[in-house]
């Protein structure tokens, strides 16, 4: 697919009404609620909480796809993605569009879990990681889940997600912006024909992603636990794709990652419009680097702490505040730091770092780490949120 079309499709159907990482149902009600209008939107169930989790109807078309996003509250990159796509699948004078709602039908869920978003946690209302509750499905949002699956028969499923700072697209310098898998559906890993299925699909929107982010692609771990709603679904023979959407360099918002998770999703989608998947393409799926874990946010190296020569890493930890996501930095590891990468990097030049690093308050839920290399002070800000 040509990048300049997905370019300019980003610009012309970005929602523009959601930005930033706090996205829950306050958020995307009222998009809901103009939708409604156009297209088949409707409250399917109830949060343990009471919450409405949504299902959004697009096509008519044979083949069956099922998205769903935010199954884990703080994950919401994708949502904002899937909004900029029904934006793209709404506009009916676009000729992708009718041949992808010809050939398709999408059943989305763009909030699984609207308790763990209001509460920008992993986990719902429960405390319970709906991720490990495909088989006891001992909650409502995961029971809401299952029923769809059972109900629809999707030919497809898209299990969208969000990764952290730290992965890397292989044991490299390059941060895995967007990583793919195809879960493995028994305990020996089987490539089976549906994993074939997905991985094909993956290849293809990794041929696409490599044009604007090369060598940033990764491919996430596919150990086994049937716990997992993905690999319930490939134990059951149902092709699935895992979408993580990682860290782009100075993008703590996820913005620029949402632009290509957007790019991914119209890729996938319209490749599976265009072709009877057989899986014979398989093999390029493995073209794709399986993710590291070589990135801290900050590293402060070769410095001189109590008389000895050391790296510092820090890591921002994820805060709810006021309507927003603060990053606060704290250090995690000093130690040498020499096979790891910083998203940002203070070279101490052996210079002496003084005892007092310590977590200063500046304003209500800001913060800054403070420390001094000689005499020069550094702060490490609050990320941008």
């Amino acid at each position: 697919m040509n990048l300049i079309t997905l370019e300019n499709w980003y610009s012309r159907y970005r929602e523009e009404s959601l930005f930033g990482r706090y996205i829950n149902l306050d958020h995307i009600g009222p998009l809901l609620e103009t939708l409604a209008h156009k297209i088949d939107i409707k409250e399917i169930a109830l949060s343990e909480n009471n919450e409405p989790i949504h299902l959004v109807t697009l096509g008519s078309g044979p083949k069956k796809l099922l998205l769903w996003s935010q199954m884990h509250g703080n994950e919401s990159t994708t949502t904002k993605a899937l909004f900029d796509l029904i934006n793209l699948l709404n506009d009916t004078n676009n000729e992708v569009t009718k041949n992808v709602l010809q050939q398709c039908t999408l059943f989305i869920v763009p909030i699984l879990s609207p308790d763990g978003a209001r509460a920008y946690t992993r986990h719902n209302y429960n405390n319970v990681d709906l991720n490990r509750d495909a088989q006891n499905l001992t909650q409502k949002e995961s029971k809401v889940l299952n029923s769809l699956i059972k109900e629809i028969k999707p030919d497809y499923g898209f299990n969208l997600h969000g990764q952290r700072t730290i992965f890397s697209a292989g044991e490299t310098n390059n941060p895995a912006t967007v990583s793919f898998l195809s879960p493995a559906g028994d305990q020996e890993r089987s490539i089976t024909e549906s994993r074939k299925i997905a991985m094909e699909v993956i290849g293809k929107m990794n041929v696409v992603l490599q044009q604007c982010i090369p060598n940033q692609v990764g491919r996430y771990d596919d150990g086994f636990n049937i716990n997992c709603v993905g690999d319930t679904l490939e134990n059951i023979g149902i092709p699935t794709i895992l979408f993580e959407a990682g860290h782009y360099p100075n993008d703590y918002n996820r913005e620029t990652t949402r632009e290509y998770i957007f790019y991914s999703l119209i890729a996938s989608i319209h490749y599976i419009a265009q072709n009877d998947i057989t899986g014979e393409g398989y093999e390029d799926y493995f073209l794709i680097p399986e993710n590291g874990k070589c990135y801290h946010d900050v590293i402060i190296r070769d410095v001189i702490l109590e008389g000895k020569n050391v790296d510092i890493a820090v890591q921002y930890t994820e805060e709810l505040g006021e309507n927003n996501v603060n990053f606060i930095p704290k250090i995690v590891k000093i130690e040498d730091l020499g096979k790891f990468y910083g998203h940002r990097e203070i070279i101490g030049k052996k210079r002496v770092m003084r005892n007092e690093i310590v977590t200063v308050e500046i304003v209500p839920e800001v913060k800054l780490l403070k420390f001094y290399l000689d005499s020069e002070l550094f702060s490490i800000e609050l990320a941008k949120r």
